[in-house]
């Protein structure tokens, strides 16, 4: 199975999206398919063997849309997407004015004589004196503005004649009706003048102007809903200072490449990904992460493109370029998950599909039934125009995809970046978070604390255990390592290494004129190899007590002394805890720690529930476990052996400053290693999600109330009579309101 993005041109509402899933969905070989109406994106999912690239071109383009393959773009290329964009906008605005400018005299001329004072009328325009001309001039006028609306012509018949009629054919089906209608009436005023009475020009030119004006400002709308990735788009400068041979020359940034020498000057952007070889600054790099207070950036540390440096001068050599820089990650992540689908938005879908063909039916059927009361053409083609052009799909298209893209992008400029509208959607349901121990309550820097043995010197214990763990990599080794090199030691080299996973290690080396071999561990280790614990059990177990993690180091099956390591828990761990426990979350903390220091260190950070001793390869069992009690579960992991868990919960966080493997394996990547960002990434689902439903509720009560009184509801009860242009006002307003009210998240505080 191969899954592709297509890009989608030529629709206009909900009924579109979701006629190119239907047509696509029936293509023998396609398992998925899913058209995001808000950024033009159809994301399908086939059989390679069965299904080609130009089968599926073809398919869509014979529902009458156009479609390519989907191609990564370098940041010239959105630019200029981006100006045509901003072209075909500014296009739509000047329509738009001429429209309202040739709108008002059309209207004054038709309804000034309805007013109960007189309008002053040239004689030559006067309905009583002259009806011929007085139809006439609204006739050219209503002419000109439907050119300038031509659009909703061409597309909306070509969609009804194709059998996948939209908002478009809506419009055009209403505001045709009127207009032929009128055309008729004009042709019959010579030799029956009362005929000017029954024209509906105005109705036909207001309609397309207001329908017009309102997707105006729903794509202006539409278009800060991207300004997040355009935002993070522009961090990116456009030059590079490259070092080469002792000569520094500015050259584009795609000429830059991986292991090239960039110097960075104070004020400017690093361009690209890279390593600190000379120099020393701090770095802005808020618009990445989120954190307001500047980073120091020294030699050997990593520098992200983008960021700001502040003061020094550096130099840099580039580690990643193009689509492989962390900035290039983070917007497609954005790009990805704004044009992937929510599981709410299916409902919305759905209707919309049938939307349009239903209001088409229920416009004939109202008008038939007017018709049969024995009311007049005129009276019923109010009535048929009215159903149609109140009637719009767009809203409830548009409630789901654009909420959604505010709602990632204003989780990106806090360093929450979200990679699915589902994953976004399903952490609003999250009930139990488990969150690993290192590196994510904790700081994953672990430092020795304490050093006790009855059989030699502390400085002797200190020296085997060093020289043994300095061929591991283990964290909790390699602070002992650490912490003898501070004290000036000078380390031996260990003759045969061995590492046991989830236990420790064994390592043979010469002492005191002889080769031992020494074993360096948790009380699992131990219990494998016999060795009695003797009077260091009881000590262990109060360094467990204290939140330490106590290692033996034993030889000839004995214990020969305890090291304690303790890692410093995040400063913001303890609050952000407490953050989601108001939540009703319930917290759970996994490690591979004895249970003992396990439960210390849970105690402090407040978390419910305290799984210790569990190995790598157990940690997505464990979410599994939890998950069949009926739990939705968020796993919240840093390292490798986290990936099987972060698949296996029903929402994924990779901390930032952990594995690629973790980082890809997750649902939702928090920048800044911070665990209030946990909380935040909730709070920020449930505002999204409870802004998509206010959306979808507005979008249903708008059209189960709107359709009714535009067939003509309250005219039987008071006499009252949707006129078309309020109808066409109101489904205009309706999108507007949509699109507004979900540009209204990005004023939310997380």
């Amino acid at each position: 199975m191969k899954t592709e993005k297509y890009v989608i041109t030529g629709m206009s509402c909900a009924a579109c999206s979701s006629a190119v899933e239907r047509v696509t969905k029936k293509i023998d070989g396609v398992s998925e398919s899913n058209v995001n109406l808000t950024t033009g994106i159809m994301t399908i999912t086939y059989e390679e063997g069965k299904v080609t690239p130009e089968k599926i071109i073809a398919k869509v383009e014979r529902a009458g849309f156009g479609a390519s393959v989907y191609e990564e773009k370098n940041r010239k290329e959105r630019e200029v997407e981006e100006e045509n964009q901003e072209q075909e906008i500014h296009k739509t605005k000047r329509h738009v004015i001429e429209n309202l400018i040739l709108a008002v005299p059309l209207l004054y001329l038709s309804m000034g004589h309805m007013l109960p004072f007189q309008l002053p009328v040239p004689d030559l325009l006067s309905m009583e004196k002259n009806p011929l001309y007085f139809a006439l001039a609204q006739l050219i006028l209503t002419v000109i503005i439907l050119i300038n609306g031509r659009k909703f012509y061409i597309n909306g018949f070509g969609s009804l004649f194709r059998g996948h009629p939209n908002m478009d054919s809506l419009v055009a089906i209403g505001t045709g009706s009127a207009f032929i209608y009128s055309v008729v009436m004009t042709i019959t005023i010579p030799s029956n003048p009362h005929a000017s009475h029954q024209l509906y020009f105005e109705s036909a030119a207001i309609v397309v102007t207001l329908v017009m004006l309102g997707k105006y400002m729903e794509g202006r709308s539409k278009n800060k809903t991207k300004e997040a990735i355009r935002k993070l788009m522009e961090l990116a400068p456009d030059t590079a200072v490259l070092l080469q041979n002792g000569e520094m020359r500015e050259v584009p940034v795609e000429e830059v490449k991986v292991g090239d020498l960039v110097v960075i000057r104070p004020g400017s952007r690093i361009p690209l990904d890279g390593i600190v070889t000379k120099g020393s600054t701090t770095v802005d790099e808020s618009m990445l992460t989120g954190e307001s207070i500047p980073v120091e950036k020294a030699v050997d540390d990593e520098v992200i493109g983008g960021s700001v440096n502040f003061q020094g001068s550096l130099t840099v050599k580039v580690t990643r370029t193009g689509s492989d820089t962390t900035l290039a990650k983070i917007v497609k992540m954005m790009e990805d998950a704004q044009g992937k689908k929510a599981p709410i938005s299916k409902l919305a879908d759905t209707v919309a599909g049938y939307f349009v063909p239903a209001v088409m039916c229920i416009a004939v059927i109202a008008a038939v039934i007017w018709l049969l009361l024995g009311h007049d053409i005129a009276f019923v083609l109010t009535i048929f125009v009215s159903v149609l052009v109140i009637a719009c799909p767009c809203a409830l298209g548009l409630a789901t995809p654009t909420a959604i893209m505010v709602g990632t992008g204003l989780g990106a400029s806090h360093g929450i970046l979200i990679k699915s509208g589902e994953a976004l959607e399903i952490c609003h349901k999250v009930d139990t978070v488990i969150l690993d121990k290192t590196g994510t309550i904790t700081e994953g820097k672990p430092s020795v604390q304490e050093i006790h043995t009855e059989k030699m010197k502390t400085e002797e214990l200190l020296f085997i255990a060093a020289s043994c763990e300095q061929v591991s990599e283990h964290p909790l080794g390699q602070a002992i390592v650490e912490y003898a090199r501070d004290k000036g030691m000078s380390l031996a080299e260990p003759d045969d290494f061995q590492s046991v996973t989830g236990q420790g290690i064994w390592a043979e080396m010469e002492w005191r004129g002889e080769k031992k071999r020494f074993y360096i561990g948790n009380k699992k280790l131990c219990d494998a190899q016999n060795i009695d614990l003797g009077i260091y059990a009881q000590k262990a177990a109060q360094m467990a007590e204290k939140g330490q993690t106590p290692m033996f180091v034993a030889s000839d099956g004995q214990v020969e002394g305890l090291i304690s390591v303790a890692d410093k828990m995040k400063e913001t761990s303890k609050e952000a805890i407490r953050k989601m426990k108001e939540l009703g979350i319930e917290v759970c903390m996994l490690t591979g720690d004895n249970r003992l220091t396990a439960q210390e260190i849970g105690k402090q950070a407040g978390a419910d529930k305290v799984i210790a001793e569990v190995l790598p390869e157990d940690k997505a069992n464990v979410v599994e476990a939890l998950q069949k009690e009926n739990k939705c579960v968020m796993m919240v992991g840093d390292g490798i052996n986290d990936a099987p868990a972060l698949v296996q919960a029903d929402v994924g966080v990779a901390i930032g400053s952990g594995s690629d493997i973790a980082l890809d394996s997750s649902d939702i990547v928090l920048m800044k290693s911070d665990l209030n960002d946990v909380y935040k990434a909730i709070h920020l689902s449930k505002a999204t999600i409870r802004n998509i439903k206010q959306n979808l509720f507005w979008a249903f009560f708008y059209n189960s109330l709107g359709i009714p009184l535009a067939a003509g509801a309250l005219y039987a009860i008071n006499g009252m009579l949707l006129n078309p242009m309020i109808g066409g006002l109101a489904m205009s307003l309706s999108s507007v309101c949509v699109v507004s009210n979900a540009l209204r998240l990005r004023t939310l505080k997380l």
